[in-house]
């Protein structure tokens, strides 16, 4: 009988910390030229003899910080399942819901061949990013063609668009916002929006990332009546020598405390799951740069994850993209 598959997507996982699962999971996310884009006769030398080299140890030891210790694997790795788990209930059984990494393990092709030997001739991919970049979304649609490229019998296929001003998105975020701060023991002096930055050289050749970024925080500004002193846009997770999109966030939370901010909150909208950008850089670097130059209170608000909120939004999302396959 003809099935309709859900596929959930995130960005990836290492399957351990030692040194050669960061370094394999290292070596897969940065060879992709969506990542860097950089000639290949350049980058290579730099990623094998120099950043593989090193990188892995210590990004090993940032993802032990937040390792779930339980089931032995990511955060995002358990967020995810669980999301796809939940979100397979609401749809109900005429719709198998499956999930899968980028980067690492449950690969892509490996899940879509699963969803299409349980019967399934439509199949919705949903890349779990907001916001559109060629580096996330754009390499989840290339993954999946580069996987229906080696089938005889491809299934229909739709992507789900980014949700980035969808108004259950907006309306998620807000609640949860507005929820967070209720439990906190301080009130911010300010809220920062991190999402993960890029190249400024991506935008300038056409991706609308920083776009859509801005046009999130702009409509939950509106949401939730806050004015951009408030609630400020930042970029995080800079990587090598080049011009990110700014503000950097770390820069941001250190002249904060050091121009007498006492109290600071952030939230990360761009992230549909926390993982170690969340985890370890907002909620333990940030942190630690804050204090260091004189704030007292730092709180980093969870992502959606899979709570009422989030798969609401994943929801949302999935049933706009299967109408007229239901």
């Amino acid at each position: 009988m003809s099935r309709v598959g859900v596929l959930l997507v995130n960005l990836g996982t290492p399957d351990a910390t030692d040194y050669w699962s960061m370094r394999r999971y290292l070596k897969e996310f940065l060879s992709d030229p969506r990542v860097i884009e950089e000639p290949r006769w350049k980058w290579w030398p730099i990623l094998n003899l120099i950043i593989l080299t090193v990188r892995p140890a210590r990004k090993g030891r940032d993802y032990d910080k937040i390792w779930n210790r339980a089931l032995n694997e990511s955060p995002l790795k358990t967020i995810t399942r669980s999301q796809a788990e939940k979100l397979g209930k609401k749809l109900g059984k005429r719709i198998i819901v499956d999930w899968a990494m980028r980067y690492g393990n449950p690969s892509i092709p490996l899940r879509l061949e699963a969803l299409q030997s349980a019967g399934c001739d439509r199949i919705l991919i949903v890349p779990l990013y907001p916001q559109y970049a060629a580096a996330t979304t754009a390499t989840v649609c290339d993954k999946v063609f580069e996987a229906l490229a080696a089938m005889r019998w491809q299934p229909t296929l739709r992507v789900a668009a980014p949700y980035y001003d969808d108004p259950a998105y907006i309306d998620a975020i807000a609640r949860s916002l507005q929820a967070s701060l209720a439990k906190l023991d301080f009130k911010p002096d300010m809220i920062l929006a991190s999402f993960h930055g890029m190249p400024e050289e991506y935008v300038a050749k056409g991706d609308p990332y920083r776009g859509q970024c801005e046009d999130t925080v702009r409509l939950l500004r509106k949401k939730l009546r806050m004015t951009p002193r408030q609630l400020q846009l930042t970029f995080q997770s800079r990587f090598g020598t080049a011009e990110w999109l700014k503000p950097y966030t770390d820069k941001t939370v250190e002249a904060l405390a050091k121009r007498g901010a006492k109290n600071l909150a952030i939230i990360t909208p761009g992230f549909s799951a926390d993982c170690l950008e969340t985890l370890e850089e907002i909620a333990m670097e940030n942190a630690a740069i804050f204090k260091a130059a004189g704030g007292e209170n730092f709180a980093a608000i969870p992502c959606h994850n899979d709570s009422p909120g989030g798969m609401t939004v994943i929801e949302a999302v999935a049933r706009r993209e299967l109408a007229g396959w239901l």
